[in-house]
């Protein structure tokens, strides 16, 4: 799911306090948008926003120092020649960063071509962060997933599994062992790269945790501020199974780790049989450090083939 264009006003008011910036020119625009063909190409937000550049159309242009004395050339024709190219460009909207005086002609430009025209103390750089990170954030694919979404060692893992068996009480568990909650049964989660998964909490849950016969919990109120998580990148799925399934439809030694797919995103995925008598909670660490361990290049599995083949070779 791809969120609606973000308009200029909008970009303005979200950075209002943040980059102190003054709207100088193209009032009239303030619901200018990006190019829709340039949110469907780009990798990622990031990609919409970045130093004045003729190679990359339909950015938010930001205009350092160098930027503006390449614009401010003593040869009026061309200052306004350079000037004119940016229109070409289409940009939802220009900032000139570094504390720089906007040029009179590119000013009147924005104004004719209806280009909002923001200006900012703030350095260039600071300004492309904040935007990057802005954008990254509003045009992330976005799905909900049904879970308990934790930190668990460091690490973002999301408890999923059939209806009652206990995926709350399991988290429960593990807040009182020392991991924080992220997001307990709706789980926001983001693409914010190629290969980046963000999960998230919705606001109306946040910090909340329904355990069956108790009813809501508040985490935070609960255990301290150190239980709960704003965000986490998604690394792993614990999915619990019944014992039925399990034996149906997975392997008890998989040849290749298990993954999902996510947004295009390939996640790690452990699967956890629940039986009475059964600790889940240590077999859900003990899958997240055995991950931890895969992702330092250490498969415990392959080690174990590489010594069967071994023994194999000496036998023979």
């Amino acid at each position: 799911m791809k969120p609606t264009a973000v308009s200029a006003d909008a970009l303005f008011e979200a950075h209002r306090e943040t980059l102190k910036w003054q709207w100088v020119a193209g009032s009239v625009a303030s619901e200018r948008r990006f190019d829709e063909k340039a949110i469907s190409e780009a990798r990622s937000g990031a990609d919409l926003v970045g130093y004045l550049n003729y190679i990359h159309p339909y950015r938010v242009q930001v205009l350092g120092e160098r930027e503006v004395r390449y614009l401010s050339v003593p040869s009026l024709d061309d200052c306004r020649r350079r000037i004119a190219r940016i229109v070409t460009l289409e940009p939802p909207a220009l900032v000139v960063a570094d504390g720089q005086t906007p040029p009179e002609d590119l000013v009147a430009m924005c104004e004719r071509a209806h280009i909002p025209l923001f200006s900012t103390d703030y350095s260039a750089a600071f300004v492309i962060d904040v935007l990057r990170a802005f954008l990254s954030r509003h045009f992330a694919e976005r799905t909900t997933m049904h879970g308990v979404f934790m930190d668990i060692l460091g690490l973002g893992v999301l408890i999923t599994g059939e209806s009652g068996l206990g995926k709350s009480e399991l988290g429960l568990e593990l807040i009182s062992r020392g991991h924080g909650l992220v997001a307990d049964d709706a789980v926001d989660i983001d693409r914010v790269n190629q290969t980046t998964l963000e999960g998230r909490c919705p606001d109306l849950l946040q910090n909340l945790l329904e355990v069956r016969g108790i009813g809501l919990l508040d985490i935070k109120a609960i255990f301290g501020e150190t239980a709960v998580r704003r965000k986490m990148r998604l690394r792993l799925i614990v999915h619990l199974v019944r014992k039925q399934t399990m034996e149906r439809d997975y392997e008890r030694l998989p040849h290749e780790p298990l993954h999902q797919d996510v947004l295009g995103v390939a996640v790690r995925k452990a699967v956890i049989q629940v039986v009475a008598g059964r600790n889940i909670a240590v077999l859900v660490e003990a899958a997240v450090r055995n991950t931890i361990l895969q992702l330092r290049g250490i498969d415990t599995y392959q080690e174990f083939v590489q010594r069967q083949r071994a023994a194999m070779l000496r036998n023979d």
